[in-house]
């Protein structure tokens, strides 16, 4: 079996942690289920574009989410609070097709009106030597892409649930 291989990406929100933090504790599968619908939509359009390079197998799929956790990691040090949403995907169909990923979540705050969230995650390609070739040749920048759209759509998600700041 091959090592994980890990994706990690970040962006900003401009809403403040207190607010984000909150959505994270009180509806965090509701925030992720909504961006991954969004993603997943855009993950099948883009295994569209690389359906040729891996002879015609359906690469974008549906999945299942899991939050297994949420922690409040308090700051020491002068170092800012940080909430941390541990989380796992897998495949809604065919999941021995498909990895499993586990990630995790983090917020924390940079300004009184901005939040940076990170998005950290690992998975073993399925398929044995099969599939860890065809994770070498597309398979990881699908994942790596469908990460970084499942970030992009929480950001946007936040957005849209939390108020403008003022």
């Amino acid at each position: 079996m091959s090592e994980p291989r890990k994706i990690c990406c970040y962006g900003y929100v401009n809403r403040s942690y207190a607010s984000v933090r909150d959505v994270l504790h009180q509806r965090p599968l509701e925030l992720l289920q909504q961006a991954t619908t969004s993603a997943a939509a855009r993950a099948n359009s883009l295994a569209a574009s690389l359906r040729l390079g891996v002879a015609g197998l359906e690469i974008g799929v549906g999945v299942h989410i899991d939050v297994r956790a949420v922690r409040e990691e308090e700051g020491v040090a002068g170092m800012s609070p940080v909430t941390r949403v541990v989380l796992g995907w897998e495949a809604a169909s065919g999941s021995s097709l498909f990895p499993i990923m586990s990630a995790q979540l983090s917020a924390w705050p940079l300004m009184a009106s901005e939040t940076q969230l990170e998005l950290e995650g690992s998975y073993s390609p399925p398929l044995g030597a099969l599939g860890t070739a065809i994770d070498a040749a597309v398979g990881h920048r699908i994942a790596e892409a469908s990460v970084h759209r499942l970030l992009d759509d929480v950001i946007e998600q936040l957005r849209r649930d939390l108020p403008q700041p003022g």
